[in-house]
């Protein structure tokens, strides 16, 4: 018989590594999330750091070059 008042714990769902592919516990237990580690954390923000990974532009360009007020 099941008690009503106790629900099931939640089980921490296992997901991918988006550095090493690996696979990492997405819980509050594991403070690397998503990732599975510090070093796979570290590579990651090393890359944003360094521009490794950018997020496109769609703007068009500047039609004017240099000061505009003296144009």
């Amino acid at each position: 018989m099941s008690d009503s008042n106790h629900p099931a714990p939640i089980q921490p769902r296992q997901v991918r590594c988006p550095a090493c592919g690996g696979k990492s516990l997405y819980s509050s237990t594991n403070p690397y999330r998503p990732f599975c580690s510090a070093r796979c954390k570290g590579v990651d923000l090393g890359a944003w750091a360094s521009e490794e990974f950018k997020l496109p532009d769609n703007t068009p360009p500047d039609e004017s070059f240099g000061d505009p007020r003296l144009q």
